[in-house]
């Protein structure tokens, strides 16, 4: 009954301010997903309303089960599998850029031969595969040394420089319509994913100015609605099946990363 889930709604609001009970909250929020989903697609409630409401819907763990619950895709190993999976021809085309995207993405590509940490290479592929898609990545990513106001960022990832050490972001947070949703993602490339997984939790539009980008997120790392592809990203997946690297005769699965 109504009654029921609303009860069952204001126990995950007790339970999520305590400690080791996240099974607890996973069985409430998946009895309560019927309610929950029907208020976010009918009523359209703003970011901050549903995280004053559904606040464990926040948390990394229920992100990526939500994701779960609509889709039935498990939200991180299946974008970082076709993700790194990608990468050898995603380096290959754009290693082979020219233009303002190649001189862009040049700087960042050349730093791979300084590492070889996964996180860093997918960082760069992530950041770069923007500029390749003609998007910029300003406005997906705000980097900065110090929390600014964000109020007015309706979609960005936030990515806090420590002064004292250049290298690894000190925190990096996403923020939605004007409020931080989500902090400690640790890295770009996480942040996108569970970006992706809010959007679909939330029932939010990709920003326009970020298209292809997203469509790519959507549709090659996350394998959904595949059948439907934004002109540019059609193009980029048949540049990739062309790469020597990639072949889409292989079986999903059989990428080991090493």
């Amino acid at each position: 009954t109504p009654e029921t889930l609303e009860k069952e709604r204001l126990e995950i609001i007790y339970e999520i301010t305590k400690k080791n009970n996240a099974k607890i909250i996973a069985d409430k929020m998946n009895k309560t997903f019927s309610s929950r989903r029907l208020e976010v697609v009918s009523i359209c409630p703003s970011v901050g309303e549903l995280k004053e409401r559904w606040p464990a819907l926040f948390t990394e763990g229920q992100i990526i089960e939500e994701f779960r619950r609509i889709t039935t895709v498990s939200l991180v190993e299946t974008f970082m599998l076709k993700l790194d999976e990608y990468t050898p021809g995603l380096l290959q085309l754009m290693r082979a850029k020219g233009g303002a995207a190649g001189s862009k993405m040049r700087p960042l590509l050349d730093t791979l031969n300084d590492t070889q940490s996964i996180e860093k290479k997918r960082d760069v592929v992530i950041c770069c595969l923007i500029s390749y898609l003609g998007e910029r990545q300003e406005d997906l990513f705000h980097d900065c040394q110090e929390c600014e106001d964000y109020t007015d960022d309706m979609m960005k990832v936030i990515v806090i420089h420590n002064i004292m050490a250049e290298e690894d972001p000190s925190d990096v947070f996403i923020v939605i319509e004007g409020n931080q949703v989500m902090e400690g993602c640790g890295s770009r490339t996480k942040a996108c994913v569970l970006l992706m997984g809010l959007i679909y939790a939330l029932n939010l539009e990709y920003p326009k100015e970020l298209k292809n980008t997203f469509d790519t997120f959507q549709k090659l790392f996350l394998e959904l609605d595949g059948a439907k592809l934004l002109n540019k990203v059609h193009s980029l997946k048949n540049k990739l099946m062309q790469c020597t690297h990639i072949s889409p005769l292989v079986p999903r699965g059989s990428f080991v990363q090493t």
